[in-house]
């Protein structure tokens, strides 16, 4: 209890304590008997950013002991936290190995562009030939293709028009998934 941080919460019932404290509690129950193999089904799911630092920081503590633990999440940030990961969708297996591996073998290329009215640029830009997924990222749109040369072709048509700023930037492991889920690349 010491080693989670529950000693102040030892004479509160576990049904008066917040999500994350639920979770701390839960993990602790689980672990008491040193297990070698440690299964978390989404552990973090409904839990504040902060909880979920710390439970990821426990997680990672058992994994330095030498437990072996496996993790379902569909946080993608989660994923990036992870030594190796295995992406199923719909009960299939997409691929498995470090995310750099997946990543690497994908061939995806990700871009961000910023700038005025992203909306209707969003718009001429689903239909164009690479572009393979676009979305909003805070105040700039992603656009990720397996077809680099076709996208930067795409790209520097509308390159054209000086109000964007376009930056080629790692792909992370959301954009790998959705691509991947989408069945634009089944690497394994």
């Amino acid at each position: 209890m010491e080693k989670m941080g529950l000693i102040d919460k030892r004479h509160q019932r576990a049904k008066t304590l917040s999500g994350g404290w639920k979770q701390r509690l839960a993990l602790t129950a689980c672990t008491i008997h040193s297990p070698k193999l440690l299964l978390l089904d989404e552990p973090t799911a409904g839990v504040d950013p902060q909880a979920r630092r710390e439970f990821w920081d426990q997680i990672h503590h058992f994994a330095a002991q030498g437990t072996t633990v496996l993790v379902s999440t569909h946080y993608m940030d989660e994923v990036e936290r992870c030594h190796e990961i295995a992406y199923i969708s719909k009960g299939h297996l997409l691929a498995r190995g470090t995310l750099e591996e997946i990543l690497k073998k994908s061939g995806m290329v990700t871009w961000i562009v910023s700038g005025p009215d992203l909306l209707t640029l969003s718009t001429k830009l689903k239909t164009k030939p690479g572009v393979e997924q676009i979305g909003f990222m805070g105040n700039a749109l992603r656009l990720s293709s397996i077809h680099p040369a076709t996208l930067v072709k795409t790209i520097n048509a509308f390159k054209k028009d000086n109000h964007y700023h376009w930056q080629e930037i790692k792909p992370d492991a959301e954009d790998l998934f959705i691509l991947m889920a989408k069945g634009t690349n089944h690497a394994r």
